[in-house]
């Protein structure tokens, strides 16, 4: 039977997940594109200011109810939800590739990180313990509690639709608040196919939301009174406005901003390593992670050459395909619009003078003609000053500056705005101690070019890469999603009569 154009034009849409159920508000959608194709599959329902306020409102009535839930419960319902979470890994990856680009393995690997991070908040009785002191004075007990702070929110990246949402609402959740989320419109499927996995595994209606949306809901979860805590992960500049606004409605801020991290490599280091090395976090995910490596800061111009080299090599290697196929190393970038940029950033980099050893940009792949492709881009002798050494860029594109020392190398990376990560291949013990401690970055790795923390620490940089006190995840988050009260307690004997007392109560 012939289809109207009208027919023909209908794909499936993501909508929201409210008080336990699938809510569409499609009054203004936006299309979603599978990036390997460059075709849109599917659209994105934008909340309007009010479906936010009724996500919020949601998460209000369920707030009493969760916050009385003992600690034991909430974290059993974390316990299955990880077991949901691996018996959907397949799914969970596939819908990721489809939207983001990267590669299946790259894509349960950010599944992996999320899940260990579920895992840390079923701890959540040992980690909601407080403090108690007998006999702070005559028959007088003191204890602290860490308790619930009510509606909280999270607003993440598309770079990891995941791993990120992941590192929030979980440890939210479990220290006895609710939340509303509100994740990246350009790859929102996997994110609400998790929320759905909670409810499943135990987690009570409106305890969980999702909205998706653009500024108007990240500005409505900002200025609403009833949300007392926003964590945020992206670019500085938003991250920047993300935590002047929240704190200027009385609300408490975590934002974790962009990145330029740089990888030292000394000439003692073993150079075929760190090339490997370097390569993965370069240039997996397509560079687009906030711990990504592009900038290599090389000691001496023998250890240039020699990783330029050994460089070219190696992305001579690659394959870069759709996601889909395992035999790829690298997928596309995640929008036409962010291919573009990227490619001006090439452009500009040759324009300002930097040697561009490999060009990434004629790459195509066939099948995939207008998939959002390109490959991976070296350049030698780059300077600071240049847009490529400064911006962060978010794609595949290495640059290798040269530098005559160690503290050269160390000057460059803490006169840089940003302090997320670095790193440095060395096998001299000294040295390494030497950067580790005096660094001004807020993640350090030693010959590990992607220095993440695992679950049980916390993630988060230092200068213009993190607003606020509070890093995300680990035992930071049990602080930011929580506020100490402290009970000082006496029970005088019955019939004692004492006088009144004007002095300061002291131990003395």
């Amino acid at each position: 039977m012939h289809k109207t154009p009208k027919e023909e034009t209908v794909i499936p849409t993501v909508g929201h997940w409210m008080d336990g159920q699938l809510i569409e508000d499609t009054a203004r959608t936006q299309p979603v594109y599978n990036p390997a194709t460059g075709r849109s599959e599917r659209q994105v329902a934008l909340a309007s200011v009010q479906t936010v306020e009724a996500a919020i409102a949601a998460a209000e009535k369920a707030f009493p109810a969760w916050r009385n839930t003992p600690p034991l419960k909430r974290a059993r319902v974390m316990s299955k939800f990880k077991v949901l979470l691996e018996a959907h890994a397949d799914e969970i990856a596939a819908l990721i590739t489809a939207e983001h680009g990267k590669t299946l393995a790259d894509a349960h690997g950010e599944l992996q990180r999320g899940m260990e991070n579920v895992e840390y908040a079923s701890y959540a009785p040992e980690l909601l313990k407080g403090e108690h002191s007998r006999n702070v004075g005559p028959g007088i007990d003191s204890w602290s509690e860490f308790q619930a702070l009510g509606v909280t929110a999270g607003i993440t990246p598309f770079n990891f639709p995941a791993m990120v949402p992941l590192w929030m609402w979980p440890m939210a959740v479990v220290c006895g608040n609710t939340f509303v989320l509100k994740p990246s419109e350009r790859d929102p499927s996997s994110t609400l196919f998790i929320a759905q996995l909670a409810q499943e595994a135990g987690l009570p209606p409106g305890v969980l939301n999702v909205v998706n949306g653009d500024k108007e809901a990240v500005d409505t979860l900002l200025r609403d009174p009833r949300v007392k805590a926003v964590s945020f992960v992206g670019s500085t500049p938003i991250a920047e406005y993300i935590y002047a606004e929240g704190c200027k409605h009385g609300k408490r801020v975590q934002a974790l901003g962009g990145a330029k991290n740089h990888a030292i490599v000394m000439p003692d280091a073993d150079i075929p390593n760190a090339v490997n090395a370097l390569m993965g976090a370069a240039y997996g995910s397509c560079g687009e992670r906030c711990m990504a490596i592009p900038l290599v800061v090389a000691i001496g111009d023998d250890t240039a050459d020699k990783v330029v080299e050994a460089l070219k090599v190696e992305i001579a290697k690659m394959k870069v395909g759709p996601g889909t196929d395992d035999r790829n190393d690298m997928g596309p970038l995640v929008t036409r619009q962010h291919y573009e940029r990227v490619k001006a950033y090439v452009d500009s980099g040759v324009a300002e003078g930097a040697t561009l050893v490999v060009d990434g940009r004629k790459v195509q792949v066939a099948g995939h003609e207008e998939g959002y492709f390109l490959g991976a881009c070296l350049f030698d002798h780059v300077k600071p000053g240049m847009k490529i050494y400064q911006e962060e860029i978010f794609g595949p594109v290495l640059g290798v500056v040269r530098v005559a020392s160690l503290q050269q190398a160390m000057n460059l990376i803490d006169a840089h705005e940003y302090g997320n990560g670095t790193c440095i291949f060395t096998r001299d013990g000294e040295a390494a101690r030497y950067f580790t401690d005096h660094i001004q970055v807020g993640m350090v790795g030693v010959n590990v070019p992607l220095p993440v923390p695992v679950a049980y620490h916390s993630f988060g940089g230092w200068k213009r890469s993190l607003f606020g006190d509070l890093h995300a995840y680990g035992p930071d988050a049990v602080r930011f999603y929580t506020k100490r009260k402290t009970i000082t307690q006496r029970w005088p004997s019955a019939g004692v009569r004492e006088g009144a007392v004007f002095s300061f109560p002291s131990s003395r």
